[in-house]
């Protein structure tokens, strides 16, 4: 589903964030990219979210390269990616509800039928008795879950979790790596960039090892447990 093939990214003057990196992701995989801060864990997401562009190399997604798709063609390619990060970025001024209907809104959804689904999806991650509530007025671990949901309605393809536990205790952590996981099972790709080691042992079924923008790594291991319990 996603090929990168000797992909370079070098912010100038001379910052190499990625150096030839070459990987094979299929579609339905779940994929852990690991390694310190610093290492490109942020910038090969963004190049697959087409963000960034690759000064060398190329990057595939379905087959296509990426870096020439057309406008329209990359915002059809990003209605299809689900984007999770570290700061939820909720709006502050809407509720639970209307954080996660908006991004199915505003790719063309009803405002009823986005209210509908949005709801469900809370209902599915345990936030029922959230609905209105405002971000602020939720923990950390329910609003990940809210930016989980509004990750998931539009039916995405493909998720990418930018350090979505860097602000969440142990027990919230593993709950969000967990439904993460679930949505693998549904079908769609998801890639995780991590720094910590302990979910990765946990959880990691293949792991992309990064260090000073080089791929050092890629490891493929059975799991221990089923992540969906």
């Amino acid at each position: 589903m996603i090929q990168f093939e000797q992909v370079s990214k070098i912010y100038p003057p001379a910052f190499h964030a990625l150096n030839d990196i070459s990987l094979n992701i299929n579609k339905g995989e779940g994929v852990f990219l690991a390694g310190p801060s610093g290492a490109g864990k942020s910038t090969l997401l963004k190049l697959i979210f087409r963000e960034e562009e690759p000064s060398t190399g190329r990057i595939l997604i379905d087959g296509k390269n990426i870096s020439r798709l057309t406008s329209r063609a990359v915002a059809a390619l990003r209605c299809k990616i689900g984007l999770v990060f570290q700061e939820f970025r909720l709006l502050p001024g809407l509720s639970a509800v209307e954080n996660v209907a908006l991004a199915a809104e505003v790719v063309g959804v009803t405002k009823q039928a986005s209210r509908t689904k949005a709801g469900n999806l809370l209902q599915e991650l345990g936030l029922n008795d959230h609905y209105d509530a405002a971000p602020l007025a939720l923990s950390a671990g329910e609003r990940q879950r809210v930016a989980i949901a509004r990750a998931l309605i539009n039916d995405p393809m493909l998720v990418l979790a930018d350090e979505p536990t860097g602000n969440l205790d142990a027990d919230a952590a593993h709950e969000c790596l967990r439904l993460l996981f679930k949505i693998r099972d549904r079908g769609a790709t998801v890639v995780v960039a991590t720094h910590d080691l302990d979910l990765v042992n946990r959880y990691g079924t293949r792991v992309l090892w990064l260090r000073q923008g080089e791929l050092i790594d890629d490891l493929h291991r059975s799991e221990a447990r089923s992540v969906a319990r």
